[in-house]
């Protein structure tokens, strides 16, 4: 690199940067250096005074906070407290060593002192705030953001960064997209989106506290109003951003071909969704059976439905093949389901006895109902027993159908055997009329042959 590139650099990059430091407070010579330097002294000084207090502050923080904690945003304001002990020591330090400073000497000595404490108090009030947000890597992201607009607020660099942003541009015919409007309408259309999705969880709630709606009219009104304020949050902040909606007319066509082609299973599951939630087919609570597939209905989403099995198994089913395929709804219009159970007793045996027994041992169950009232019936005469088959009701199906099935087989178990009635199973009788004589004759073996 020759004289002349080196100046150009000096002249373009780091003189900018001198100066900018220089109107900061930094000074490189003369008497003020001295400032500059015991200043960043103090600083790294109010550092290492935090990192040793840190352990003994912390253990105090958490034994004073332990008194008042107990509910879940005590413990979690405990957490954050404690983890931030050591900027918020450094923080402080830099505040009272700032005026003090002020009161001893010319405020343009404390420059630094004031910046580096502006930077530490954002740093930390944006960090406690952000924590508030569930999802971690959202909480780093906004931390970030907010942290970058204010730091280059304090330092004086903010005009100049959103110029920097304008400039990078592209236009269109009647439109004008820059870098800038781009961040704009990403932090809107995010804050805007927060707050729909806010209000619709509140709103949900309210609609679903509501006893004279059905659980199905619950959901689907829920739904249209989270949708509603979705599409509200979107238009509002491209409003507010300043782009007009005309502007996207073009990619109309784009996204109707790709609803056409691409799109065209999600656009069918949520439009069977709404039908599900219309027709009030299925709701929540509601015991199902589709295919192999048998449970309890736990959430009607817009794309799935989400069934809960009795091994605790959850199964997502789309909403097309609720509308397309055969489904067993056990408790559409009434809670109660009918079970069959059959079984067989010798010829010896009463059958009214055999019907009453029966008919008994089931009403001892808890989840039968008794009304209707178990009955029994004979179904047939079969090679080796009286075939019967005992019919009950139960009001719980979500409660499974085996178990009970199992409980009841059980207890007429007991109950035949307690009276003496015998359950058969299949003989084989061979029956020979006279003895047969079996001649086994016995060949030579056939010679082996070989070389």
């Amino acid at each position: 690199m020759d004289s002349f590139d080196f100046e150009l650099t000096f002249s373009t990059v780091v003189s900018p940067v001198i100066k900018w430091l220089r109107e900061l407070g930094f000074a490189f010579s003369g008497p003020a250096a001295s400032w500059t330097l015991g200043q960043l002294s103090l600083i790294i000084f109010a550092w290492l005074i935090a990192v040793v207090l840190n352990k003994r502050m912390t253990a105090a923080c958490e034994k004073l906070l332990s008194l008042v904690s107990g509910s879940v945003a005590m413990t979690r304001l405990h957490q954050i407290i404690v983890r931030r002990i050591p900027i918020i020591i450094f923080t402080a330090l830099l505040w009272v060593s700032l005026v003090v400073m002020r009161a001893i000497t010319w405020p343009s000595r404390s420059h630094i002192i004031l910046a580096v404490a502006s930077l530490a108090t954002a740093w930390l009030l944006i960090v406690i705030v952000t924590r508030l947000i569930r999802n971690r890597a959202v909480a780093n992201l906004v931390a970030i953001a907010a942290w970058s607009v204010a730091a280059l607020n304090i330092v004086g660099l903010l005009p100049q960064a959103i110029a920097l942003l304008d400039s990078i541009a592209f236009d269109f015919a009647n439109f004008r997209l820059s870098l800038l409007v781009v961040i704009k309408a990403i932090v809107t259309i995010s804050v805007m989106l927060w707050l729909a999705i806010t209000l619709g969880q509140f709103a949900d709630s309210r609609i679903r506290a509501i006893d004279d709606l059905t659980p199905s009219l619950k959901v689907l009104v829920g739904k249209l109003a989270k949708a509603l304020l979705f599409i509200l949050a979107v238009v509002f902040a491209l409003n507010i951003v300043g782009i007009d909606l005309t502007a996207f007319a073009v990619f109309s066509g784009a996204i109707g071909l790709g609803l056409g082609f691409g799109l065209q299973k999600v656009v069918s599951n949520l439009i069977s969704g709404i039908i599900l939630l219309a027709d009030k087919s299925i709701k929540p609570g509601d015991v199902i059976s589709v295919d192999d597939t048998y449970g309890r209905i736990h959430q009607l989403a817009a794309r799935y439905v989400s069934v809960v099995a009795r091994d605790g198994r959850e199964y997502l089913i789309p909403n097309e093949d609720l509308i397309t395929n055969k489904v067993v709804n056990w408790s559409f219009s009434s809670a109660l389901v009918r079970l069959d159970v059959p079984f067989g007793v010798s010829y010896q045996a009463d059958p009214h006895e055999v019907r009453r027994i029966a008919c008994e041992a089931t009403g001892t169950q808890d989840r039968v109902v008794s009304s209707p009232a178990p009955v029994c019936h004979i179904t047939g005469f079969g090679d080796s027993s009286v075939d019967y088959v005992l019919r009950f009701w139960i009001a719980d199906p979500e409660g499974g159908t085996i178990n009970i099935r199992g409980n009841v087989y059980l207890a007429l178990w007991d109950a035949l055997k307690e009276t003496g009635i015998g359950i058969p199973y299949p003989h084989r009788e061979l029956l020979l009329s006279s003895p047969v004589q079996v001649e086994i004759s016995r060949k030579p073996a056939a010679a082996e042959t070989g070389p």
